[in-house]
């Protein structure tokens, strides 16, 4: 099972350098090297069970130990480096990412922290994330 670190502070919880901008997409040297880490973010799922949401993640090639998982009230943050292997090596095609990877998802509602489960299996990582019931509030009569 993977960790979860819950929060209830509104801060968010890391910074993270802002996205490379498009200019820097049409630089296509080839055989060109840099070791300047890049973001990716993997392919992700968010749906709604009838008490759950559940986000699904699929990145193959990891441990549990890998990944951070964090939740701030309706914030959930996912991070992680799937790591290469170091070879010297030039590439023809090069389609997998590789790095650090950084998710982010608001939920639509607050959730219970209470029963957050995160599991990886099968290069899934799947965090189910009980909704938080809802309560209904007495109205006073002013005076």
């Amino acid at each position: 099972m993977v960790e979860i670190c819950l929060k209830s502070n509104p801060i968010r919880l890391i910074w993270y350098p802002a996205e490379e901008s498009p200019s820097s997409l049409l630089d296509t040297q080839r055989w060109r090297y840099s070791n300047r880490p890049r973001i990716w973010r993997p392919p992700t799922d968010v749906y709604e069970t009838e008490d759950a949401y559940v986000v699904r993640v699929e990145v193959a090639g990891m441990r549990e130990s890998d990944f951070s998982v964090f939740l701030d009230e309706r914030h959930l943050l996912i991070a992680g480096t799937r790591t290469d292997t170091p070879e010297r090596r030039a590439f023809h095609q090069m389609e997998i990412p590789f790095g650090e990877f950084i998710i982010e998802i608001d939920l639509p509602q607050a959730v219970s922290s209470e029963g957050v489960e995160a599991f990886y299996r099968e290069g899934f990582l799947k965090v189910t994330l009980p909704k938080a019931p809802t309560r209904r509030i007495h109205i006073k009569e002013a005076s």
